[in-house]
């Protein structure tokens, strides 16, 4: 069984039109409707904490995430993270956790506006976890799936590149 953990992040965030901004909403909408697209040929858990933009984040937060994670029955762990600071989180996790394999994705763009890149990162996480278990924290973005510190953000193009 794969546990997958969504903590908010531009991945999950939607247009409100109340306050006229984008929001991280407090539900697992965004990963659900990837889900209905794997018609249910894997068993997952899937639990929604946090829900906040990665920036937002502090170790309290991160605190939050280590507790579910510890107490997962799963070796294989899927967390949704904002890509601010995914890499702060990571390696946070591979501080505490040494025996399973956990896999950090995100997207640039909500699903909301654009779901492909939400879906591929989703994804591309999912087949790391599915098909090439490997204990340590890693990070799948943008066709990469690397340890933790050897993949980062180029803010300057936009994307994840491997170190």
């Amino acid at each position: 069984m794969i546990e997958i953990i969504n903590t908010g992040g531009t991945f999950n965030k939607i247009y409100d039109p109340i306050k006229g901004e984008l929001i991280v909403p407090k539900t697992n909408e965004a990963i659900e409707k990837i889900l209905k697209n794997f018609y249910n040929n894997f068993k997952y858990e899937l639990k929604g904490v946090i829900f906040k933009d990665s920036l937002d984040m502090d170790d309290s937060d991160r605190e939050i995430l280590l507790n579910e994670i510890k107490e997962s029955f799963s070796k294989k762990i899927l967390v949704v993270h904002g890509t601010d600071t995914i890499d702060k989180s990571a390696k946070f996790i591979d501080k505490h956790i040494k025996n399973r394999c956990i896999v950090f994705t995100g997207a640039m763009k909500p699903f909301s506006i654009d779901s492909i890149e939400a879906t591929a990162n989703f994804t591309l996480a999912l087949s790391k976890l599915l098909l090439d278990y490997e204990e340590g924290v890693f990070i799948a973005m943008h066709s990469l799936v690397l340890p933790y510190d050897k993949i980062y953000k180029d803010r300057d193009r936009g994307l994840f590149c491997q170190k």
